[in-house]
């Protein structure tokens, strides 16, 4: 049986040769526009690669599909979102700079890495973890309740953008009437159920392997919260609002991020 340590190796060399290529072609062309791509790409390529040790065992099944389900939505959401706005301020003056750029692209690598990380060991850990367990089947719902959340969060903001009527303005409607980020809500939650259904397997795993399932819905909770999701954006809603009383009372009555039904 290969080991675990060899299967999260194999991960990573993955993942970091998707972002070192992705890296030399978007360094050579100067452009940023298959940052994203590369992104959503290695989760779903470390996916598909740590799977094919698991002999198809259920929870790795079901955990190797719904990272699939994210990373092909998210990836067709970005790429998407990328090429229609013809870029990414977040690299201006810096796509032209290869050692600087590189970085980012590292930056990226371990994101993927320490995210994904439930879903390796699952699949690594899958001979050993057993059947299905109700903390599965907790884990699983909670993933989809984000998921969706996320889904719908994205497709209502892309559709409020769309509308003529709306340009210059902010959406707060559907679910952005009860967070101001429900998208990144979802996105917390989903990563929390994944991260259960890890745990589901914690009879087995050492203590390295429990902090690898937890480190992932923390990481993102903290890049969202403290580093490159909440700040900017509120920051820039700030900056095009916050002299408009409308506005100060949405932030007044909308959650940052949890939402709550009450607040409007």
């Amino acid at each position: 049986m290969v080991s675990v340590a060899w299967i999260v190796g194999a991960a990573s060399i993955v993942d970091f040769g998707i972002q070192l290529v992705g890296w030399a072609i978007s360094s050579a062309m100067k452009t940023e526009k298959y940052y994203d791509l590369c992104g959503s790409g290695a989760f779903a390529a470390v996916a598909v690669s740590t799977f094919a040790c698991t002999n198809g065992e259920p929870r790795a099944a079901l955990a190797t599909t719904a990272l699939l389900a994210w990373a092909m939505r998210l990836g067709a959401f970005l790429v998407t979102r990328v090429h229609k706005d013809g870029g990414d301020k977040r690299f201006d003056g810096i796509k032209e700079d290869p050692a600087t750029f590189g970085i980012y692209w590292f930056i990226q690598g371990i994101w993927v890495l320490v995210t994904a990380m439930p879903v390796i060991l699952i699949n690594a850990n899958a001979v050993t973890q057993g059947p299905l367990r109700a903390l599965d089947w907790i884990g699983f719902a909670i993933f989809a309740v984000g998921l969706t959340m996320e889904t719908v969060a994205d497709q209502q903001k892309r559709a409020f953008k769309a509308d003529e009527r709306n340009k210059g303005r902010y959406i707060d409607s559907g679910l952005w009437s009860v967070s101001r980020h429900p998208n990144y809500f979802g996105e917390i939650t989903l990563w929390t159920g994944l991260s259960m259904v890890g745990l589901s397997g914690v009879a087995k795993y050492g203590a390295g392997e429990i902090i690898g399932c937890v480190l992932s819905p923390l990481l993102v909770t903290f890049l969202i919260t403290q580093l490159s999701g909440i700040p900017l954006l509120e920051k820039s809603a700030d900056e095009r609002w916050g002299n408009e009383e409308a506005y100060q009372k949405y932030k007044r009555e909308t959650p940052t991020l949890v939402p709550y039904i009450g607040g409007k």
